[in-house]
């Protein structure tokens, strides 16, 4: 079976296309992932407790010294060919989302415009105590010069990325949005997610409830793999290079 023609098959059908992309679809811009052992994000922490909000907020001295050097890594991060053919593929019309899991802004960079980022941007980063918000780099500034935790300069107060830390809620509106857009959609493409964190990973299940076909494309299998119309294990990359290739 050719997967490819496939996939392009269901692209040309579809005008109302969803793309769902977790961490796979980033690491070919050079941004770890979470969960692949000795490479991933984990690996490199001595616990998950480092992005608990709890943690956090006992100890976010702690995590700017962690993150400090993390964070030149996405704020340099360029996006690759998958999310250029999203944000082309928006452009054209098709689209009607982007949900995504990962918080560095790529999608954006790639000209995305409507982007559901149901675990927050780390672009931007506010106050937990006055709200103020600023742009993230901002905040690193103030940290090189030695302030750890960096403080608000309007209030003194920490300054917090716009991140869901474990032990958060994902913000209600961004999922309730998610859902519909899931619930409305006739082609839903999860894009380099293992579909292993829930709620998120339910999305698959409302596109698929309401019509949608589902396509999963990651390099690992995922335990949504048995209900989807068609599933490629491979680079998102490579598959959408060669999508765009008549």
């Amino acid at each position: 079976m050719d997967c490819i023609a496939d996939l392009r098959n269901l692209l040309d059908r579809s005008e109302r296309t969803v793309f769902f992309s977790g961490a796979g679809i980033s690491t070919e811009s050079g941004i770890p992932d979470y969960r692949t052992p000795q490479k991933g994000l984990w690996a490199n922490l001595a616990s998950e407790d480092y992005l608990n909000i709890d943690s956090f907020s006992a100890n976010p001295e702690r995590f700017y010294t962690f993150f400090a050097p993390l964070f030149d890594v996405f704020r340099n991060a360029l996006p690759n060919s998958a999310h250029a053919f999203i944000g082309k593929r928006e452009a054209e019309g098709k689209t009607l989302s982007v949900i995504t899991q990962n918080i560095d802004g790529l999608h954006h960079k790639a000209g995305s415009k409507t982007v559901h980022e149901l675990h927050g941007s780390l672009m931007t980063s506010r106050c937990m105590r006055c709200d103020e918000q600023m742009a993230t780099t901002r905040v690193f500034r103030i940290l090189s010069k030695g302030e750890n935790p960096p403080k608000c300069p309007a209030c003194g107060g920490v300054m917090r990325p716009d991140v869901i830390f474990f032990g958060e809620m994902l913000p209600p509106a961004v999922m309730d949005n998610a859902v519909k857009d899931s619930m409305n959609c006739d082609l839903f493409i999860v894009a380099g997610s293992s579909l292993s964190v829930v709620p998120a990973a339910m999305l698959p299940g409302y596109a698929k409830s309401s019509g949608a076909k589902v396509v999963i494309i990651n390099k690992m299998p995922t335990p949504y793999d048995g209900m989807a119309d068609l599933v490629i294990n491979r680079s998102l990359g490579e598959v959408f290079k060669s999508v765009e290739v008549v």
